[in-house]
Parts: structure tokens; sequence; C-alpha cells
């Protein structure tokens, strides 16, 4: 907040303090000012939208009058009451007139209560206050200051012109000579002066308000006919237009100091448009390339063959080693372009850059993380989809295999079953159908554990979505439905026999014995041989060992089973003996059983054949398990060491980037000399890559020699790389931003330390409750009140425009580089224009050549339209156009 000197001010307001009691009552001094005052506060809080018609009633509340204040000093006031009832309004004027008087003027004689009642002396009385302090108590012309400095600039700028002598605020202007003057002396192209007379004043008056309100946006404040009709025309109602007029002209500066800052401005915003343009194109690039991929890795269409799938798989593996690695630089280089365009902005003072919708950093970055999550998952779908499919696979085979048996075993059963051969056989061939129809139930029973795996396999089948289902499922329904009318008719031909038992007496109790035991040691053969042809898969070495350990486990089994089939075999033998001995017509075969010596013995042999067979594949499995063992440890090896050395090269790149060794040239070739040496680290990633795709060829799912996998070495060296290029971008543009505004490196140092000081997490970022204890260190006066939280707030929206709720380091020295040096700033370029321009409101296509570059120049006239005033020259560019082309129109 200003503050004055209380004595200089007391004694410039000194002469207003008693006003002319007797012109109070003079309605034509009322009207005046009314209608003066009334435009005065118009013009400015017409900036905050609103305006008043009725000066002594649209003040009684005293929202519109804290408003006008906030307006016209740039202050924000102490929040109003927005109650209905009087102390509420009271409330509110009293706060207006306390802000006045802090200004350092004394209020005579005006006091709240007489606002809020509409005393339209005590209201104008109170208006004309706030023009002399806000208005015309800053007019300084050598060394005079206020009214007097005010009168000594109108009487400078009129002295040429005939027929004009301004001696004071009143019957000097009577004529309107005065005012047309003043617009002629510094815009002779609006008035033609040498047409005004002095004998009419109404003309004169009028040409001057149509003229300032149309070119110059100075409200018209009197009324001509009101001057000339009044023989003292009111002072203040003069002072207060004629002080429109000095705040319109004043700030000229030299025509080389203006061409020198377009020329700046020009060039900023030239490189500016280009870097805009870049990141445009590049991120539209780097989005389509991110729409076209996220569709291929969300395909979850699985193949039906292992050699579609592992295809699948190479083409991800080329995806990544191949496509994706130039999107990563290319993400990282849009990063660094937006990052350094925003710092050349803020640079400039020009508004932060917004790109296109669906093209912010954010976007960008939303986008590739939805592509790492389709990356991410599409990879874990390939390799469960390559299990489910070699377990398939394995499966579909074991359903074979068992089916084919199974059919092979049931084959005849049924013709058997239906014989009815018991209708005319002997009493002994009925004991021998019974004996043999036992043993077959035998051999059904132990059928039955194969025919329920058979219906397993095919029901898991059915459950991983097996590509054949249809096939098994129709041959598993016939093993089942066959299955089922073998034991129907298994129970009716028992029941056949069991009539005719009966009957029949004799029974040849070693055939029988023979098919009981030979039965079941058939089945065990069966099933061993089923066993030894089994195919397995296993992914450890403690796997194939359990299977080598069953292995020698069922080898154990042998000699006992050799034992078991002697003791068979001299079952049937001693039958041979009894039918040699005594002559029984046993036709040769054993009625009880279709199972021979012969084909025990062949069954024997091709169970010991299998055995070696099998010890072959178990070898041959375990030495590949221990090739798979040696990949896990050769990649652990490898990952163990790249994974911590990834890890602490981004600890020193976050030390380096908030340490203060050194220049900030010194951390920068510190910086590329980690860049270097990261680079050069490249090969050994590509030899990790290397090992890492013969794991994946060998089909190894699991290490557990180490916990990192190839995607966190990816995911880790891709960060290292973007960390590294952000950081050294960071210190870049706080190089630019040093020797931009010229900051010490000492200065820095001290920026540095104190950001450092407040940075607790050591994050290289601020919370905004960080950033404001810091400023509080610094010197700033930033309170809990609720001013203070406005311009704190300020300062976030300066430091954080992209509202992302922390402060990089960047930002803050662009803010307080900005605290401390001067900048062109948009005023200052413009009044340059207005020098170029002379005392035209338009510049010529040939004098903008002549003062400016070729470049800029025509940069200038590509962006800017032709001047169209009611004298509009051929070639002649616009002073609004030109503004508009350079700030935009939120900055006019």
């Amino acid at each position: 907040m200003d503050h004055y000197d209380s004595q200089q001010t007391n004694d410039y307001m000194q002469p207003e303090e008693d006003w002319d009691r007797d012109l109070l009552l003079d309605p034509a001094w009322e009207k005046q000012q009314r209608k003066t005052f009334t435009a005065w506060c118009n013009s400015h809080l017409r900036k905050a939208g609103t305006q008043i018609e009725n000066i002594e009633e649209d003040f009684r509340d005293g929202l519109k009058l804290m408003l006008l204040l906030e307006v016209i000093s740039g202050e924000r006031l102490a929040k109003p009451e927005r109650g209905k009832m009087r102390v509420h309004k009271i409330s509110n004027v009293n706060k207006a007139l306390d802000f006045i008087a802090s200004k350092g003027v004394k209020l005579v004689s005006i006091g709240a209560e007489e606002i809020v009642d509409g005393n339209v002396k005590m209201t104008l009385g109170m208006i004309w206050t706030i023009i002399l302090r806000f208005a015309i108590q800053d007019i300084s012309v050598e060394e005079t200051s206020a009214k007097e400095g005010l009168l000594l600039w109108c009487q400078r700028k009129t002295a040429p012109y005939k027929n004009v002598n301004i001696q004071n605020f009143h019957i000097s202007w009577k004529d309107g000579l005065g005012f047309c003057a003043l617009i002629h002396r510094h815009r002779p192209e609006l008035i033609d002066y040498g047409k005004l007379r002095k004998d009419d004043p109404l003309t004169n008056l009028n040409t001057a308000f149509d003229v300032a309100e149309k070119y110059l946006d100075i409200p018209k404040m009197l009324d001509a006919e009101d001057i000339v009709g009044t023989a003292r025309p009111d002072e203040k109602a003069i002072m207060t237009y004629v002080s429109s007029f000095y705040h319109a002209f004043s700030g000229a500066q030299k025509a080389e100091t203006a061409a020198n800052r377009i020329c700046k401005v020009l060039a900023v915003n030239q490189e500016n448009e280009r870097l805009m343009e870049d990141y445009e194109k590049l991120a539209s690039d780097l989005l389509e390339w991110i729409r076209r991929t996220i569709p291929w890795l969300e395909n979850r269409v699985p193949e039906n063959t292992m050699h579609a799938m592992q295809q699948k798989l190479e083409d991800f593996r080329d995806y990544r080693r191949l496509h994706k690695p130039p999107k990563v630089q290319e993400k990282c280089q849009l990063e660094i372009n937006f990052n350094t365009l925003q710092t050349k902005l803020r640079l400039s003072n020009r508004p932060a850059f917004m790109p296109s919708e669906g093209r912010m950093v954010s976007d960008i970055n939303n986008a590739w993380g939805c592509l790492e999550q389709a990356e991410k998952g599409y990879e874990e779908w390939l390799l469960n989809e390559i299990r489910r499919l070699e377990r398939l696979d394995h499966l579909a085979e074991k359903f074979r295999q068992k089916a084919s048996i199974h059919e092979a075993w049931t084959d005849g059963k049924e013709a058997m079953l239906r014989h009815k051969d018991y209708e005319t056989a002997t009493l002994s061939e009925i004991k021998a159908l019974l004996k043999k129809h036992e043993a077959f139930e035998s051999d059904l029973a132990a059928h039955q554990d194969r025919v329920e795996q058979i219906a397993a396999i095919a029901q898991e089948l059915n459950e991983l979505d097996y590509y054949d289902s249809p096939s098994v499922n129709a041959r598993c329904q016939r093993i089942c439905d066959q299955w089922d009318n073998l034991g129907a008719l298994t129970q009716k031909r028992r029941e056949a026999l069991e009539r005719t038992e009966k009957l029949l007496e004799t029974i040849d109790q070693l055939y029988l014995e023979y098919a009981k035991r030979a039965a079941p040691f058939n089945n065990w053969m069966e099933g061993a041989m089923e066993d030894l042809q089994d195919t397995f898969i296993v992914h450890t070495i403690e796997e194939i060992q359990g299977l080598t350990t069953a292995h020698e486990q069922f080898k154990a089994t042998l000699p006992d089973a050799d034992k078991e089939r002697l003791a068979i075999l001299g079952i049937h033998n001693e039958v041979s003996k009894i039918v040699q001995t005594y002559h029984v017509n046993m036709a040769g075969t054993n009625p009880y059983t279709t199972i021979t010596p012969q084909e025990i013995n062949g069954k024997w042999d091709h169970v010991r054949q299998l055995v070696p067979r099998r010890d072959q594949a178990l070898m041959e499995e375990h030495a590949r398990q221990q090739h798979n063992e040696r990949l896990r440890k050769q990649f652990a090896a490898q990952a163990n060491v790249i994974g911590p050395w990834i890890q602490t090269k981004m600890e020193e790149i976050g030390r380096i980037s908030i340490e203060m060794h050194g220049t900030l040239e010194d951390q920068l070739s510190h910086l590329r000399q980690y860049e270097k040496s990261i680079v050069n680290y490249k090969p050994k990633i590509d030899q990790l890559e290397g090992d890492h795709q013969l794991i994946q060829e060998a089909l190894i799912f699991d290490n557990k020699h180490t916990n990192y996998t190839m995607e966190h070495i990816r995911v880790g060296w891709e960060q290292l790389l973007t960390t590294i290029a952000r950081t050294i971008n960071e210190v870049e543009n706080q190089i630019l931003t040093r020797d931009a505004k010229g900051i010490s490196q000492e200065q820095m140092n001290e920026f540095r330390a104190s950001f450092n000081h407040f940075d607790r997490d050591h994050s290289g970022t601020l919370g905004p409750e960080e950033f404001k204890a810091c400023l509080i260190s610094l010197g700033y006066d930033i309170g809990n009140d609720p001013q203070g939280e406005a311009e704190f707030a300020r300062i976030m929206g300066i430091v954080d425009p992209n509202r992302l709720g922390v402060v990089t380091f960047q930002a803050f020295i662009d803010f307080m580089s900005r605290e401390t040096a001067d900048t062109d700033t948009a005023d200052q370029v413009m009044a340059s224009f207005k020098i170029l321009a002379g005392d035209k409101n338009y510049i010529t296509v040939d004098e903008l050549r002549r003062e400016l570059p070729p470049d800029q120049a025509e940069y200038c006239i590509a962006r800017m339209a032709p001047y169209t005033g009611p004298d509009a020259v051929p070639g002649a560019l616009d002073y609004m156009s030109f503004s508009t082309a350079l700030y935009g129109e939120s900055d006019l």
C-alpha cells in the first residue's frame, strides 16, 4: 500500500476543505458536477462490467463505491457486507472512507450516514475528493503537481494556439478552443483547427467532446450548453474532464527505443510460434501412433496353435525392441520442448502456452499410461495363452492315448456279451463260461478308472476352451455310452449264466485261478505301459527330479512283478500238465480268459523295453532343465548388477540437481558427463535383452535367483534416460533465465539454498505451504489475512499456471528474477508504436520497413489489418491490429 507525507497531502487538499458554500445551492453547479462525476465514475466502473445511473442513489449501499476504489487503485478492499439493512450499508461506506483516509486524504464533514441517506452534496464532495487523490494528485509537470501541475501542462500544450489563454479551470474553457487545441496538439488528424471560430463556442465544445469520446475513449462528461450558459463553469467538473486528456496523452518516448522494443518482442513472438508449431506436430504424431498401437495391444483373440502364439510373442518382442524406443525419445523431446517454450513465454511476460485440446502434456502422459497398461496386459496374456496351449496339447495327446487304449480293449466285447453260447454248452462249459464271465467283470471293474480319467480329461479340455472340443466331446460320449452298454450287457449275461449254473457243477479251479491272477497282472502291465509312454511337462529341476524318483520306485517293483508273472505262468503250466495227464478235452484254450501266456510274456517284454526309453527321456529332460537353470543364473547375475546401478544413477542425478557445487555451467557439464556414461551403458542393457530372449525362447517363466524382471529393467532404464534429459533441460533453462535477467551466481546460489532448505522431501519441488514459507523467509510480507491469501494466490498463478499443486525450481527463479529485473511491458511496446506513428493513429508499410529489420517488419505486416479510419491512407497499418497481433484482445 502506498504512503504519502501527511503534511504535503494536507497542503494540497487545504484549498478544497472548504467548498464554496454559496455554490452548493447553485442548481447549475450541481447539474454539471452530477454529469461530470457520473461519467468519470462510469469510465472506471465499466472495466468491472458495471455502471451507475444516479450518483447519490447508486453509492448508498457502498458496494459500487468499494468497487470503484478497487478499480482505480488496483488494490483489494475488505470484504463488503451483502446485507440490505442500513447497518450493512453504513459498514460498507465506512470501509470505503477508511480506505480513502488511508491514502493520506483528510475527509471534511463527510460521514457514512450522509452517503447512505443519499445526500447529494456530500456524495459529490466525496467523489471530488476521490478524483483529486487518484486522477489529479499524481500529475507532475516541471516540479509542480496536482492542480497547478495540470494547469501548467495545459498552458504548455496550448501555448502555440491563437485565441487560447488558459489561466484557470472555469472561464478559460468556455469558448471550447482550449479543448480543441489539446486534441489537435496530440492528434492533429482528428480536428481541423483552422476552421474553428472563437465566436462559436457551442460548435467548438461539441466538436471537442465528440472527437474525445469517439477517438480518445474519453467519455462525454460535460454539456456544451451548460458551459456556455453558465457565467462561471464549475471548476471541479472542468478539472475532472481535463485530467482525462492529460492521462490519455502522456507517456511518449523516443522512436529509437520504441523500434528496439518492438523488434525484441517480434523476435520472441516468431520463435515462440515456431516452438508452438513444433510441439503441436510432434504431439499429434505421437498421439496418433499411440492411438494405432493400443488396439493392437488390446487384441486378445487367441490362436489355436503354439506356433501362432509364439509368432505373436515374437512380434511383441520386435515392438518392444524396435518400435517403442524411438517413441520414448520423442515423448522425452516433447516434454523438453514444452518446458523450454513455457520458460521463454514467462521471460517475455506472455501467457503460458496452452496446446490444442487433447494435446496437453498431461493428455500425452495419460495416453502413454494407457499404452503401457495395454502393453503390460498384452504380454501377460501372451504368456498365459502359451501356457494354456501347452497344457491343452498335453491333455489332448493324453486323451487320445487313453481313448485309443480303451477302444482297443472294448473292441468285440459287446459281441462277446451278446453271444448265447451257454445255450448248447455242457455243464463244464457252463461252469467255464460262468468263471470266464466273472473274470470279465473283474476286468471291466479294472477299466472303470480309465473311463473316469478319459471323462475328466475331456472336462478339463472344455474348461480350458480347447479349439477341437466338439470332436473330443463326441468321442468321450461314444466311450461313455459304450461303457454303460457294456455294464448292462454284463449284468444281463451274468443273470443268464446264474440261471444255468444250477445245472452245471464242474468247474476248473486252475483256469479260474489263472484268469483271476492274469487279469489284474495284465491290467498292471497295461497301466505300466501307459505310464511309461505318458508325456510330461516340467519347468524346474525339482520337478524332473520328482519324476525320476517316482520312476526309480517303479523299477524297484519289477522283481516282485516278475515273480507274479512266473506264478501265473506256473498255473497255466499246471493246467497243461493236468490236461495231458488226464486227457481232458479243453480244446486247448482257457475258457475263463482270453489272456494267454504269450500275451503276458509279450507285454512283459514290452514293459522291459519301455523302461530304458523312459530313463533316456528323463535324462534328456534333466539336462534341459540344467541348461534352463544356467540361463536363469546368467540373467540374474546381470540383472542384479544393472538394477542397483540404475537406482544409484537416479539418486546421483537427483543430488546433482539440488546441490550447489560450482556454477550452473559446472552442473550442466557434470550432468552431460553422466548422460554420456549412461548412454555408454546401453550395450549391457542390450546384452541383458539377449539373455532375456533366450529365457523366453526356452519357455522359462520364473527365476528364483533375482527379484528383477526385464520389465523392471526396461522401465528403470527409460526413467533414467528421461530423468537425465529433463534435468539437463532444467539447468539449461536456469542458465537461460539467469542470462536473460542478469542474475549473478551468488544470487542463483542464494535462490537454490532457500529452495533446498524448504524442499524437505528432496523431491525437487515445493508444495504451496513450503513455497509460502520460502517466500516469507526471503522477506515477502504474506500474511494469513484475506489480502495475504489473495497475494499468494496471485503468485501461485504465476509460478504454477497449469495448477499442478507444486512449484519447480525453474518456476521459482523465473518469479524471483521477475521481481528483481526490469522487463519490457506491453504498455511500453504499445507506447513505442505510438511514437513511431507520431501524430497519426497508424504506421505506413514503408515506415515500418524503414524502422524494423526486414523479417520482423514482414512478420508485423502479415498479421496486422490495414488502417480504416476516416482519413485512411493506402498501405497504412492500424494501432488496434498491431496490439491484437502482439498480445491478443485480452491485453488491449
